[in-house]
């Protein structure tokens, strides 16, 4: 498709690099020394990782110290579920793919119909575990991946931590949608991931609490002895790079933006198929402004997904983790959707994102849903 114009609309499985991120990791690529040599070169490199470490502990509103780098989200998220070692774990039935598979035994908190976990449910999870939940670890997201559906996070931290509990939060979807700053005053342990924010792929951070000291997933020396391996230099850089981007945007007015886009496509799409769910609309906690859940009844989501890739339209159907296979989304069936979590795609917005990629879908879409019908009146 050489030539072909393409419209990205799927910033929620992976956000373009910015230019600030790659102009960083370009300046960096050379420097030869290991962060954790003291000499020159290495001490070079140290600087590099510790300007990341600030940018990114500015966007967080933390102190550096608390910023540790990992490979990723998932790897994030399966270090804050390792703190569960010693005590009991509960996770929300929405969680992330990376939360949900390395937690199979974990009592599953349900959600209403709209996707959101209300302190209710999380009480009512903990008062079946030994103590009323007390050192339980409870693990809610801040925004859904695939709905973007807002969680009531601080709410949920405050009951978790009347019972002498602590709340581990993937904020992957968060990060400049949400005041991080805000999550992390309320929960102890934070995932990132930079390729989400516009950084590069393969890297992210736990952001750990105030008086926290997370046990060790990868034992070693480095990331303050709480994480070994030898730090990704040029994806460290760009991470900060675009957290800085992130520091300096005005998230407000962005999101104004981009809900304006959502609604445009949302308001489309119901006028063309009235039997179309947009799942978690009416969700009471509301969503981020980039992200929308789409329901066609009647075609498969993987049909979708390859009828808008070749109208030249990247979207999904949920969890880019899932890669290599398109089913139903275990995020729908929690929100009680039944055979409908099959039919689903989701629309994902950005800083990139303009009219021209909404209309395109509009019109690729209804053409696909004019297309369902027809076929169902013969």
């Amino acid at each position: 498709m050489t030539g072909a114009v393409r419209h990205f609309l799927d910033h929620n499985a992976g956000a373009p690099l910015l230019p600030a991120a790659r102009a960083r990791m370009i300046e960096v690529l050379d420097l030869a020394g290991n962060p954790s040599s003291v000499h020159a070169e290495g001490r070079a490199a140290r600087a590099v990782v510790e300007q990341a470490r600030a940018e990114i502990a500015a966007l967080c509103g933390t102190r550096p110290d608390r910023v540790l780098f990992t490979s990723g989200g998932s790897e994030s998220n399966a270090w804050m579920l390792h703190q569960a070692a010693v005590g009991p774990l509960a996770v929300s039935a929405v969680e992330h793919d990376s939360v949900l598979a390395a937690a199979p035994h974990a009592p599953r908190i349900p959600v209403d119909d709209q996707g959101v976990v209300h302190p209710h449910a999380v009480a009512a999870v903990l008062d079946r575990l030994p103590d009323g939940g007390a050192g339980a670890l409870v693990a809610v997201m801040a925004v859904n991946n695939e709905t973007g559906v807002i969680q009531p996070v601080a709410e949920i931290a405050a009951l978790v931590h009347a019972r002498g509990g602590r709340v581990a939060c993937d904020a992957v979807q968060a990060a400049g949608r949400l005041d991080l700053g805000t999550l992390c005053g309320a929960v102890d342990f934070l995932s990132l991931s930079a390729h989400k924010i516009g950084g590069p792929k393969g890297v992210g951070a736990l952001v750990a609490g105030p008086e926290i000291e997370p046990a060790a997933l990868i034992p070693g020396g480095q990331e303050y002895r709480r994480r070994g391996g030898t730090e990704n230099l040029a994806g460290i850089a760009g991470f900060g790079a675009a957290a800085a981007v992130l520091c300096a945007t005005d998230r407000a007015a962005e999101a104004l933006r981009l809900a304006a886009l959502r609604d445009r496509i949302q308001a489309a799409l119901a006028d063309a198929a009235p039997d179309v769910l947009f799942p978690g609309r009416d969700a009471a906690f509301g969503r981020v402004a980039n992200t929308l859940s789409v329901v066609l009844p009647g075609i498969a989501a993987e049909t979708q997904v390859m009828r808008m890739d070749l109208a030249g339209i990247a979207v999904s159907a949920g969890s880019a983790c899932s890669s290599g296979k398109v089913a139903a989304s275990p995020v729908l069936a929690a929100m009680g959707l039944g055979d409908l979590a099959g039919q689903a795609i989701r629309v994902s917005l950005g800083a990139g994102s303009t009219a021209d990629d909404a209309e395109a879908f509009i019109a690729a879409w209804c053409r696909m849903a004019a297309r369902r019908n027809r076929a169902a009146a013969e």
